[in-house]
């Protein structure tokens, strides 16, 4: 149990001898905003005597005379109109310490009530290359089923893969009409996406001419799909019958997508590979397609879906809009999918609470399809859109390439290990580094996809953000560069000072808080939990990151402030080893929680 949550155990059981409902008020005790007023604090009293009637004073006062605080905190102090501030006593601060040094988890007690948890992130569509667009799904999503599975939590992770729908028909349709055979033996999937991006391209293009016929200047457009666009009529209509086909069956259809999904699959594997993320299922549209059926003759006949306009919806309360369940032409959608996919994940993995890793623009599909599983029955599970913004480039405007284009994320990660590598290198020869060209290839590696995620993870997940290599690489400031550095720096302290690590661990040291400081840098560690409890609260990495960043701040003004290798004493010396080696831990741990790794030297 974390120091705040014993601290609320006992506060709610002096809020029972006051008032009816001391749950509603426990959430009110938390950190300290100044340390000089205490470490923890009781801001109670004032909305207890609105309800009560009474003084806060007079309420504070009976609070500091119920809690049973001796063993945990120094005489609890009553400030301002009813404030109950809080400080650790030192002695027991050090015997937190001690067991967290000696945890292999790092203070941080498994949940009392483990739930099962499906996470669905990433599901990129197949037929196409990652972009940019898809690195926030991937690496939120990521963070989040690691950080579950660390506190406890049974997690199952599912990569809904678009691998059936549209976007294959897009293919199809230019394999059939624009593919170079040369080309696609070369190399398929750089031709698959040439001819998904000709064939979008052609679609925009007569959409565009018929919606300004009049028009000066066409859209923008290359060669070979305006020539495409000006030889077949209609595009989007040939693609949503191709599309009609492959979800029919056809011979032809199903041979070419069965040809083109391993290529696609493998493409999008060596980009989770390189950022280091697995799945326990990947269980994409296709797998679901032969259910669809199934969905929705059971939503007609339990009188869920009825016709509307030819189509078969489901009309729900509280919107304006009912959800289509199958189209005119008998064509199912991606609600109808999503349908099923709760069906079997209820069935085969019984969750208690599934989180949609998705962005904020799915917001209405997703209220949608959460108010019609309720009525369809899966009414005790905790369905969660856990939404995001937009990576923006420092335009302010959506990320994009020079030419306009998405950009790819294959293409990202290779910019961010280049980045990192020529820092490296520059650092390197400032200080004349032994490093060598395969341990500078790691250490770029490591630096430059770690900034890339922190920078994301670091952000509130549900605003914009501006992206910048500059700005995630620099070795101040909230980046995940920074923190590889304070890991980094104290295993240079075990270099220099010739120490065996796990012989430093398995000593029996007792912590001496001799300094300001080093009382900060201990409580910092002591809340590690802390911040993993409110990472969850609302599913927000950036919490974490946050937690890390300032607690790196506390320990580089603990370095600057207190000698380490020289200290007065030796006991003092191997206390201020624990504290470094405790601070590296936790920073190691969580950054493993965000996805990021870290190396001994840079």
């Amino acid at each position: 149990m974390t120091v705040l949550l014993e601290i609320r155990r006992r506060f709610r059981q002096a809020l029972a001898t006051v008032c009816d409902a001391p749950d509603e008020f426990t959430g009110l005790i938390g950190p300290a905003q100044d340390p000089r007023f205490g470490d923890y604090q009781a801001n109670v009293a004032m909305p207890l005597a609105k309800r009560l009637a009474q003084p806060p004073r007079k309420i504070a006062d009976a609070l500091v005379a119920a809690v049973q605080l001796d063993d945990l905190c120094h005489p609890p102090e009553i400030a301002g109109p009813g404030f109950i501030n809080l400080r650790l006593r030192d002695d027991w601060v050090v015997q937190r310490l001690g067991q967290a040094a000696r945890d292999p988890r790092l203070g941080v007690d498994p949940v009392n009530n483990p739930r099962t948890f499906v996470v669905d992130f990433s599901s990129p569509n197949v037929a196409k290359p990652m972009h940019v667009g898809h690195i926030r799904s991937t690496v939120i999503g990521d963070a989040l089923a690691k950080t579950l599975r660390f506190v406890g939590h049974r997690v199952i992770t599912d990569n809904h893969l678009g691998d059936w729908g549209t976007q294959f028909g897009m293919i199809i349709f230019g394999y059939k009409h624009l593919r170079n055979d040369d080309a696609y033996r070369r190399n398929p999937i750089e031709h698959l996406s040439s001819l998904y991006r000709w064939v979008r391209q052609a679609i925009d293009w007569q959409q565009a001419k018929q919606q300004a016929a009049a028009r000066e200047e066409p859209p923008k457009i290359d060669p070979v799909a305006k020539a495409l666009a000006e030889r077949v009529e209609n595009i989007e209509e040939a693609v949503l019958a191709e599309t009609a086909k492959l979800h029919a069956g056809d011979s032809e259809n199903l041979q070419l997508w069965r040809e083109f999904l391993p290529a696609c699959r493998a493409d999008i594997q060596c980009i989770y590979q390189r950022l280091d993320i697995q799945f326990d299922h990947e269980l994409g549209e296709s797998f679901y397609h032969n259910r669809l059926p199934h969905i929705v003759e059971d939503l007609r006949r339990r009188g869920l879906a009825r016709e509307s306009e030819g189509a078969l919806c489901v009309f729900l309360d509280g919107f304006e809009t009912p959800m289509i369940v199958q189209k005119k032409d008998g064509a199912f959608l991606y609600s109808t999918s999503d349908l099923a996919t709760i069906e079997y994940r209820m069935t085969h993995w019984q969750p208690d609470v599934v989180l949609y890793v998705v962005d904020h623009r799915q917001h209405e599909h997703f209220e949608k399809l959460f108010a019609a599983a309720r009525v369809w029955g899966y009414d005790r599970v905790d369905l969660r859109h856990i939404s995001f913004g937009t990576v923006l480039g420092e335009d302010g405007r959506p990320f994009k390439t020079r030419s306009g284009d998405t950009v790819g994320l294959e293409e990202l990660l290779d910019e961010a290990e280049q980045r990192a590598m020529t820092v490296l290198q520059q650092v390197a020869e400032e200080r004349e580094s032994p490093l060598n060209a395969a341990q500078q290839a790691l250490i770029a590696r490591v630096v430059g996809i770690g900034a890339l995620k922190y920078a994301d993870l670091s952000q509130n997940r549900q605003t914009d953000y501006k992206f910048s290599f500059s700005k995630m690489l620099e070795l101040k400031g909230n980046t995940a560069t920074y923190l590889q550095y304070l890991y980094a720096r104290v295993q240079g302290i075990y270099r220099k000072a010739g120490l065996n690590v796990e012989a430093l661990r398995n000593a029996a040291v007792e912590f001496d808080l001799a300094t300001d400081i080093e009382r900060q840098l201990a409580l910092g560690l002591l809340r590690f939990g802390e911040a993993l409890d409110d990472v969850l609260l609302d599913y927000r990495p950036n919490i974490l990151a946050q937690y890390l960043f300032d607690l790196a701040q506390t320990f580089f003004k603990f370095y600057n402030q207190c000698s380490v290798l020289q200290a007065e004493t030796a006991a003092l010396r191997q206390s201020r080893l624990q504290l470094c080696d405790l601070t590296a831990r936790v920073v190691r741990q969580g950054l493993a929680l965000l996805g990021i790794d870290v190396v001994d030297q840079m």
